[in-house]
């Protein structure tokens, strides 16, 4: 391989890796649906070369619009290549205003191709002893090789000086254009010499010469002796006009009339400002913490009228450390004076159960903020205002409802609060759950996130000022120095953050609705219920834990005697020998490197005709559920409280739906014996219930008010069973002859066609033909072709505006609706059938929950308490002389939650444990 040489000169084949950089993964796009993955590799690639080059000269060159002088010289020229795609044809501009604002030359140049702008700039520098890099994936390049030019491949990794272009061609650069007219070129339609291929064309050109010679000597064909030399020297006659021709199509044009020559083509200072505008429209989100890296860290973006960061980062910062009771006193009243403070808590750990109070900060204007520190205990701390002195200043304006607060994540901070003792009122914003509602996949919903993508603004980072891994500092152990400024810019940005989308969501009168009157209510609701936690019993967990390690055990010895040896049921490499080099089984999927998958939807397959298959997947999933919950339920109970309390997140799944963590009780399995027993440790205290109350077929009863399908409608208002209502539609029987499989089969149908499932899919669930399944596809939207209006309504809208609705107008963005990708497009579509009923019936629990709070609050006396919130059920635990009409309560509350042309129907079990009462 050539050495390059120091501080080469670079040109870069733009519409070359434009184009490989689009058909290459991933295929990115931003929360709009815009497509961004070619602008990536593009400048992925570039930011590659300046860091492996450090060039001082550089040019990015891109085919100009139109047709080119070789159009006119052959009319077919590139004449079979089709038109640019329009999502590759839309990132042109943005990557063109990229490269631009990272101060490299951009050259296009009308009425020839990027070859000849390049080939000229090349030869000129060459002509002066300028060594020049040429990067691009294009084979006709190799003509303009020589003791100075150098080709480079990012895509494969190589460079080729001109030994290595005769090693891969068979001949020098000076052949290439021969070689190319003679063996002609297919992706640019270039004809060459008929039947004649690249190793005739090298024994054509080694024996003689170049085209100008074969031309000139036809008659030496034969005397090379190779396949058709006989014919040849007719043939050389007969074309003679096209191979001239193909030779000028190949042929590198070397004098273009350049605006500059190549010694203007230096790089210049990045325009940090345009660089920081556009990787925010791009959400390159990396690249734009990069560039705001090197900018000041007191500056935020101002107000924009989009979701884009500003390109102007102008509020200076005025940052306070209060060590003083005079500048506290000083600070309550800003505070108390403010419309609006932001307000954030430092602490020890992220698990509010467990977390130390270490500070608190807040905002009361752009720029504006103070950190209050409280327990900073390093060696030298600086001496810091009595916790509980400040405590008492403190509450009466923390518990002020008059007082409006915001915060990010202030489900967090008020648990803190709580366990201070102090009740956090007048929460009015969350910029995360702000975030959330504007557009659920926009970003992730964290505050250094948010902060790149609305204000364009780097925040410090916890890692910068605590260290990483094992000696990581706690919040305490951190100077104030540096732990100051961190925390007043966290209440600071916060602030910024909720002005940036406040005045965004507000215009959206049913999303600022779906915020102000279900998520922020959900915030004090989701709080009390985490720290109230839930009861278990560790003992019988344990004994659980025994009996699982048993059968797995058992499972293991018999999975080793099948397969005829010891081997790592956990081990895909083991899995790949035993089952397609021994056992012989077929390959269903490969991996991405090309391996025989063992992923569990494989080992589904396979089960259903070999039984070590099916061991396994037992094996896998008694083994997940003694190490995620019969193992570990009983390690996450609260030495204070002896209970075991999850976090609940709001802003996570896109749908709208709660999901939780540590411990996750929305995947704890219940189709097995083994995954049920596990509720049986969720249990009731002395005195007590437990109540499990959840609707009853939520989603279809959406999908019946959604479609308005008459069939659907009649079934729920005459209180039929839906799934054997449907079976006799489908199946044409009777309602009262309907069979017990036909019944779960329409089941299967009914929760199929509310997920998108295809035919292929029902087919492969039910166990039945692809034919048999599609046929009751069709039937089903015969008997209700509402749903089918429905489905098909609900795409085109969903394609149209690149977001659907739930009832009380959440939205559910698609970025993938337009997708080329048939597979990602197919996934949003089902997606966007799906999503308005998984998100209203997450909006109906949700309101559930207030009206549940509201009146256990005012009405109930201790009597009931909420614990735990899983899928479409509420479990509470009750006082067990009053379950009868506490049962009764939660099942009318939950049923009025929403007013659906359907009855929504809440059904409750109660018992000592969650199993029993569910």
């Amino acid at each position: 391989m050539p050495k390059i040489a120091d501080n080469p000169l670079i040109l870069v084949d733009g519409s070359s890796y434009l184009y490989r950089a689009y058909y290459a993964p991933p295929h990115l796009t931003n929360s709009k649906g815009e497509a961004t993955g070619a602008v990536y590799g593009v400048i992925n690639m570039l930011r590659s070369l300046i860091n492996q080059y450090q060039p001082s000269q550089m040019a990015v060159v891109f085919d100009a619009k139109g047709k080119t002088f070789r159009n006119d010289m052959y009319s077919e020229y590139k004449a079979q290549r089709p038109p640019m795609p329009d999502d590759l044809r839309s990132q042109i501009e943005p990557l063109h205003r990229i490269i631009k604002a990272l101060g490299l030359p951009l050259v296009c140049i009308s009425g020839v191709e990027a070859d000849d702008v390049i080939g000229t700039i090349a030869t000129q520098a060459s002509k002066e002893g300028r060594a020049v890099l040429i990067s691009t994936g294009d084979k006709d390049m190799a003509q303009l090789v020589d003791e100075n030019v150098t080709l480079i491949n990012t895509m494969t990794n190589t460079i080729m000086g001109p030994a290595e272009v005769t090693e891969k061609f068979g001949v020098g650069p000076e052949l290439i254009i021969d070689l190319l007219a003679l063996q002609g070129d297919k992706a640019d339609n270039i004809p060459g010499l008929p039947g004649v291929g690249e190793k005739t064309a090298l024994a054509m050109l080694t024996g003689v010469g170049g085209v100008e010679q074969i031309l000139a000597a036809p008659e030496k064909m034969p005397e090379l002796g190779f396949r058709g030399s006989k014919t040849m020297p007719a043939k050389i006659i007969e074309h003679a006009d096209m191979l001239k021709l193909s030779y000028e199509l190949a042929t590198i044009k070397l004098d273009v009339e350049l605006e500059q020559d190549w010694h203007a083509l230096s790089i210049e200072p990045a325009n940090k400002d345009e660089l920081i505008k556009c990787y925010g429209e791009m959400e390159f989100k990396r690249w734009l913490a990069e560039v705001l890296d090197n900018k000041p860290a007191n500056k935020a973006s101002a107000d924009t009228d989009d979701d884009t960061p500003a390109a102007k980062l102008d509020i200076e910062v005025e940052y306070d450390t209060i060590l003083t009771l005079e500048q506290l006193d000083t600070w309550i009243a800003k505070l108390k004076q403010a419309e609006l403070i932001a307000i954030d808590t430092e602490t020890t750990s992220l698990n509010y159960m467990e977390a130390e109070l270490v500070g608190i900060s807040f905002a009361v204007e752009a720029g504006k903020a103070a950190y209050l520190p409280l327990s900073h205990d390093y060696v030298d701390a600086p001496e810091q205002l009595d916790k509980a002195l400040v405590f008492e200043k403190l509450q009466p304006l923390l518990e002020d409802e008059s007082i409006k607060k915001v915060g990010q994540n202030l489900k967090y901070d008020i648990s803190i609060f709580a366990n201070a003792g102090i009740t956090l009122r007048g929460v009015q914003f969350d910029t995360m759950l702000e975030s959330y509602v504007f557009n659920s996949v926009a970003s992730k919903h964290n505050m250094d996130d948010l902060a790149l993508k609305y204000l364009g603004h780097k925040n410090i980072s916890f890692e910068e000022i605590a260290g990483k891994g094992a000696k990581q500092l706690t919040f305490n152990q951190i100077p104030l120095e540096t732990a100051s400024p961190y925390a007043a810019e966290d209440a600071d940005i916060t602030l910024r953050l909720h002005q940036h989308l406040w005045s965004r969501l507000a215009k959206q009168t049913e999303l600022a609705s779906v915020f102000s009157d279900i998520e922020l209510p959900l915030v004090n609701i989701l709080s009390t219920i985490e720290r109230q936690g839930v009861l278990i019993d560790s003992m019988l967990l344990g004994q659980q834990s025994e009996e699982l390690a048993r059968k797995i055990d058992e499972l293991e010895q018999k999975a080793h005697e099948i397969a005829g040896q010891p081997f790592n049921l956990s081990s895909p490499k083991q899995l790949q020998e035993l089952f397609f080099e021994k056992l012989g089984y077929p390959v269903i999927k490969k991996t991405p490197k090309g391996a025989p998958s063992t992923a569990e939807e494989v080992l589904v397959e396979l089960a259903l005709d070999y039984p070590l298959p099916k061991i396994i997947l037992e094996h896998r999933s008694l083994a997940k559920l003694k190490s995620t919950y019969t193992d570990k339920l009983p390690l996450m109970v609260n030495a204070k409280t002896g209970r075991v309390h999850t976090s609940y997140h709001q802003a996570n799944a896109a749908t709208g739906r709660l999901s939780s963590s540590e411990p996750n009780l929305q995947n704890i399995p219940i189709r097995t014996e083994e995954g049920r027993r596990i509720r049986h440790a969720f249990i009731a205290p002395q005195g007590k219930k437990i109540l499990a109350a959840d609707y009853s077929q939520i989603e279809l009863r959406i999908m019946a008010h959604l479609s308005q399908d008459k069939g659907l409608l009649t079934a729920f208002a005459e209180g039929k069973d839906i799934h054997k209502a449907t079976a006799a539609e489908v199946f044409d029987v009777d309602f009262s002859e309907v069979t017990t499989d036909q019944r779960r089969r329409a089941k299967a149908v009914n929760f199929g066609l509310i997920y998108g499932m295809s035919a292929f899919g029902l087919a492969k669930q039910l166990d039945i033909p692809r034919a048999e399944a599609q046929s009751y596809i069709d039937t089903y939207f015969k008997r209700y072709p509402g749903v089918l209006k429905y489905m098909e309504e609900t795409r085109a809208v969903a394609a149209d505006l690149g977001y659907v609705s739930t009832l009380f107008g959440r939205r559910l963005y698609l970025p993938a609706i337009k997708d080329r990708n048939a597979m990602r497009r197919q996934a949003a579509e089902r997606a966007a059938i799906n999503a308005p009923m998984q998100g209203t019936a997450a909006d109906i629990i949700k309101k559930a929950m207030i009206n549940i709070a509201k009146w256990i609050e005012t009405e109930t006396a201790g009597e009931i308490t909420m614990i735990m919130q899983v899928h479409d059920e509420l479990v509470f635990e009750v006082d067990e002389t009053k379950v009868d009409s506490l049962q009764a309560k939660v099942c009318e509350l939950m049923a009025a939650a929403a007013s659906l042309d359907v009855e929504l129907l809440a059904e409750a079990g109660v018992g000592d444990n969650w199993e029993q009462a569910h």
